[in-house]
């Protein structure tokens, strides 16, 4: 930073800066819980040679709080990735199954703005296509706050439910898929889409999108022809606004695709086999005939479905950043 060339490029100085002030938080962070790890060290000692009872329950506490202060550090060590800071791109896809697999993805998509909402992020549904009778054909949410796609980048992939039927007369037993998508979003300097390669559409919103949202051409689709990409907003009444968020959605799926083909490219060329759970279910949701919520990479079971599905998926989280399958 003391180069004289330093700030020639001012984005990358800046990235640079941000970064040190990173690095710095985090080192300041290790420093002060090791100083307060010494200073209850000491203290312990102390008590224990007088066995000082009220003195030891005061410590008891301070060394919880302070197991409890080093887990959220670990945490935040862990989510050290080049994109685990940003925002995200989050969206819900049901499986075959028509209504039940509909509503199942409505239920999750409940779940993660709850999650959002708990954890004092942003969430905004950006894109929705309701199902004919019940639930949802698709939903894309994009969630705003710092860590954002660290934490919730444990939620890629298939999630299965299994309950009895609320669509069934015969009250069976169901099993619905859905699945979720979670990709970081990117800066404008990262992806640089021609205007040529897009096909843009307007059209009409759908759904209850409150007064005036359904009397104009608001709505955006935006075709990215090389890829077969397509995105589409209409939760703002502005047409301007619906098609920059389409812009960021697009973008960011672009990048992740392009990381793709950068990741399979080094397999091929390192001869490393393809990761066989992709696609694959990675969390089962058992409503019936008993009540279980079971992490199938990591093992964590919880028995509380109504939290869970209430925003509470903090302990599979943790426990998947703990297990280094994120790295």
């Amino acid at each position: 930073m003391s180069a004289p060339a330093f700030w020639e490029d001012s984005r990358k100085a800046q990235a640079l800066v941000q970064e040190r002030a990173d690095l710095a938080r985090t080192v300041g962070r290790f420093k002060d819980l090791a100083g307060q790890a010494e200073d209850l060290r000491v203290l312990w000692e102390m008590a224990t040679e007088v066995v000082d009872e009220g003195e030891t329950a005061g410590l008891e506490q301070a060394l919880a709080a302070l197991r409890t202060d080093l887990e959220a550090f670990s945490v935040k060590i862990v989510l050290s990735g080049p994109q685990d800071r940003k925002n995200v791109i989050l969206s819900i896809h049901p499986g075959a199954g028509g209504t039940e697999s509909q509503d199942w993805a409505q239920m999750l998509m409940r779940m993660y703005l709850r999650w959002a909402e708990r954890t004092g992020f942003k969430a905004e549904v950006v894109d929705l296509l309701p199902g004919e009778e019940a639930g949802i054909k698709s939903a894309t949410i994009e969630i705003t706050g710092e860590y954002a796609y660290g934490y919730l980048k444990s939620e890629i992939g298939v999630h299965r439910l299994i309950r009895i039927s609320p669509f069934d007369a015969s009250k069976r037993r169901h099993t619905s898929f859905a699945s979720v998508s979670v990709i970081p979003e990117v800066e404008d300097v990262e992806v640089v889409v021609k205007d040529e390669d897009l096909r843009v559409d307007v059209y009409r919103s759908s759904g209850p999108g409150g007064q005036g949202v359904n009397t104009a051409d608001s709505a955006v689709r935006i075709t990215h022809l090389p890829t077969g990409i397509v995105v589409a907003c209409q939760n703002e009444r502005s047409q301007l606004r619906n098609r920059d968020t389409a812009m960021r959605v697009l973008k960011a799926r672009l990048y992740q695709v392009y990381e793709k083909k950068q990741r399979a490219e080094l397999a091929e060329l390192t001869g490393e086999k393809k990761d066989s759970a992709f696609g694959s279910q990675i969390r089962t949701y058992t409503f019936h005939p008993y009540q279980i919520i079971k992490d199938h990479r990591t093992g964590v079971e919880v028995g509380k479905v109504d939290a869970v599905m209430d925003g509470e998926i903090d302990p599979f989280i943790e426990a998947y950043l703990a297990s280094g399958k994120s790295a």
